[in-house]
């Protein structure tokens, strides 16, 4: 990247990869993976943005609350991005919350194209079995309501220690 003199790059920490659990623990490769990018990014002088969430969620949070589908999302997403916050901090120069939530919400909950894929006859794109296109998109408002605790954690408790960090992103476009 650095060759072809790239400044700066863009990825997404996968929480799966960080906390399989989806809260708890944090799987110490999942973390040295992403230390180890982030220090190979920064030691060639490329800037870091990091997305917290691009349509990868630990399967056992869809499987125990039905994932976006409740509201007991919000606290697990925001303790996933202290982890983030906390352990890469340092290093990231923006955050970005979610990218594109607004097609991840389509694609999930009403046309089934992403995982989990509930949608409604006759909206998915393929004959459809389990959700309600109609009533699912609360989704969206779970996700808007996990970006704006995170963004509240961020803003009172990383970014008065951070000088020089961009800051965090409302969604990414």
């Amino acid at each position: 990247m650095s060759e072809t003199g790239l400044e700066a790059y863009r990825f997404s920490i996968s929480w799966s990869r960080l906390i399989p659990n989806g809260r708890g623990a944090v799987n110490p490769k999942g973390l040295e993976f992403n230390n180890n990018l982030i220090n190979e990014l920064v030691n060639h002088g490329i800037q870091v943005h990091v997305t917290l969430h691009h349509l990868d969620l630990p399967q056992i949070l869809e499987d125990e609350y039905g994932g976006w589908l409740s509201l007991r999302i919000v606290e697990d997403f925001t303790a996933y991005a202290d982890v983030c916050f906390r352990e890469f901090g340092d290093r990231v120069a923006s955050w970005t919350t979610m990218n594109e939530e607004n097609i991840g919400v389509v694609a999930s909950y009403d046309v089934a194209l992403f995982l989990p894929a509930r949608c409604s006859d006759p909206f998915g794109l393929t004959k459809c079995t389990t959700g309600d296109s109609g009533a699912e998109y609360i989704a969206a408002h779970n996700i808007l309501m996990a970006h704006a605790s995170v963004f509240s954690l961020y803003k009172e408790k990383y970014q008065p220690m951070q000088k020089g960090v961009v800051g965090i992103n409302v969604f990414s476009h």
